[in-house]
């Protein structure tokens, strides 16, 4: 899921997942994307413009999520979201991870990041500076201040 969210602003909730599950076998339907986000369930009849950021997060996610991947790839997932928005996400990524989902996920909200993470890698200048678990990097203080402004 690209950054920028890319959902279709002309189109309501309910379209735009119609739209994203139209080719995949096994796609979702539109209800157990809004199970995943009740949000969404509220604002089928909207238009994707007339979402706030967060919701337009959650319509993105929820497009992807409806062509049922294996793996998730989630590009500053969390970046200018309210703090119950971003629980909101969590709370869902972590869902997705329960049921078996790969989610690689590049932000720079540490703390949200480390809270969903199971395995974490620090990249400065496109090189490998740390690898490991969230419980090792958040024990590097140094590390954690040098690296990531922490």
């Amino acid at each position: 899921m690209p950054e920028e969210r890319r959902i279709i602003g002309g189109l309501t909730v309910d379209e735009n997942l119609t739209l994203a599950g139209l080719t995949p076998q096994n796609a979702w339907s539109n209800d157990r994307a809004y199970e995943m986000f009740p949000r969404l369930a509220e604002r089928r009849n909207n238009r994707g413009r007339d979402l706030s950021g967060g919701e337009q997060q959650m319509l993105a996610i929820a497009r992807a999520l409806v062509r049922e991947p294996r793996l998730i790839l989630l590009d500053e997932p969390f970046e200018g979201l309210a703090p119950l928005i971003m629980q909101d996400l969590i709370r869902v990524c972590r869902h997705i991870a329960e049921e078996g989902r790969t989610i690689l996920i590049v932000e720079q909200n540490v703390h949200a990041a480390l809270g969903l993470a199971h395995r974490c890698y620090v990249l400065n200048n496109g090189h490998t500076v740390f690898e490991g678990t969230p419980d090792a990097l958040r024990g590097d203080a140094e590390f954690m201040h040098k690296h990531l402004g922490v």
